[in-house]
């Protein structure tokens, strides 16, 4: 070993390592190796033959590369070192040997925090566990955007969500305010990460996707459903807010079941029906639904006619009071409707629609009024009459 601040110093590696001092020498001046570093340091036999250039060599690769990337670390030592050679000697010498005993201590203590968990947490399986890949052709991964070995979208529910943690950096001189809202910040990104989660759980559930592609009309084409009823679906609506407790194939299970129950029980009551009019087989059934309908055609037939006659009759007897008096053969229907509800004889009808009439005409072309109505027109025959002239468009509004 050379000294590079003494002139004319020169040490065997004897004496270097036990730090001699010669004259201005001191054991703290810089050196260089004077044979170019072929001399070992572990000692021939130990050591199998390694030079102090390759040890240098090793621990730059070491550095360099990494623990465990032996191949790296042999093509930078140099071509004489094999990969299984760089691996014996760096753990038998530098983790193993004496050094290793010395500056690696028994038991290395652990800084990661686990935060995975079985449910709920950050990193728990239910968030990082990807569901089974969507069964749809490549055009349709396409037309999704849909990634199947990721079970991710080009566009994903609030795409925007990973720029919350994406500059998020941990220094070791944060003080508690910079760590806590690094801390809200992975915490918002936790949430929206559940709730894409959910959106995907629920596309899944509700078979989304395939009605998005239209997959679901054609296999309802393929396999066509009984008809569901008004009732029926009155009662989808009334049990909507159960969608968020079940998944789809579930609640058809549940509303199928349903049905099957009010067809049962429809069934029960038929044949309670059946026994309790003392019929005990099947095909006597028959034969009592057959004369059940014949007579229930029957009953209706006759209910038909006798309400024809009672409206027939009804019409000729509304108008019996009236009828046989003078000027009956005068007034329009409606007209004889009113007189018969007022109980006012035609004849003074006409005379009092005569008198609103011609004194309307003679206000209308500015001739004062003289004529008077008759006695027996009280106010309320008189109100109604008006009203009646009025709506028939005998009369103005303004008249009246």
């Amino acid at each position: 070993f050379r000294c590079t601040e003494c002139a004319d110093i020169e040490l065997c590696p004897e004496c270097f390592s036990a730090g001699a001092e010669i004259g201005p020498h001191r054991r703290w001046h810089g050196y260089q190796l004077v044979d170019g570093g072929r001399f070992t340091l572990w000692g021939a036999e130990a050591e199998g033959g390694w030079s102090s250039r390759e040890e240098q060599l090793l621990l730059d690769a070491i550095e360099q590369f990494g623990f465990g990337n032996w191949e790296d670390m042999a093509a930078h030592v140099g071509a004489s070192r094999t990969p299984q050679e760089v691996m014996e000697h760096y753990v038998s010498m530098y983790i193993h040997g004496n050094l290793g005993k010395a500056c690696i201590p028994d038991t290395i203590p652990n800084r990661v925090t686990d935060h995975t968990c079985p449910s709920g947490g950050p990193l728990s399986p239910s968030l990082t566990t990807p569901l089974p890949p969507l069964d749809i052709s490549v055009a349709e991964q396409q037309q999704l955007g849909y990634m199947p070995l990721r079970d991710d979208y080009e566009i994903e529910y609030d795409q925007d969500a990973e720029t919350l943690i994406s500059g998020l950096s941990v220094n070791y001189d944060d003080d508690d305010v910079e760590i806590e809202l690094k801390r809200a910040h992975v915490d918002m990104y936790v949430r929206k990460l559940k709730e894409r989660q959910r959106r995907k759980n629920i596309a899944r559930d509700y078979n989304l996707v395939p009605a998005f592609l239209g997959k679901d009309k054609k296999d309802k084409e393929k396999a066509p459903k009984r008809k569901i009823t008004k009732e029926e679906k009155e009662l989808r609506l009334k049990l909507r807010p159960l969608y968020q407790f079940m998944s789809c194939k579930e609640f058809e299970d549940f509303f199928e079941n349903m049905h099957k129950e009010r067809i049962l029980r429809a069934k029960i009551r038929e044949l309670q029906r059946y026994r309790r009019n003392g019929i005990t087989k099947m095909e006597e059934s028959a034969e009592y639904e057959a004369a059940r309908h014949k007579r229930e055609k029957r009953k209706e037939n006759k209910n038909i006619a006798s309400s024809k006659r009672g409206k027939e009759e009804g019409k000729e007897g509304e108008f019996a009071a009236i009828e046989n008096l003078p000027g009956f053969e005068l007034l329009s229907d409606r007209e004889k409707v009113l007189c018969s509800s007022l109980n006012l004889s035609p004849a003074r009808y006409v005379t009092v629609k005569t008198i609103i009439i011609k004194d309307h005409l003679q206000k209308r072309q500015g001739i004062p009024s003289k004529s008077r109505l008759p006695s027996y027109l009280d106010k309320v025959l008189k109100k109604r009459i008006l009203n009646f002239l009025t709506e028939s468009g005998w009369i103005s509004r303004d008249a009246s």
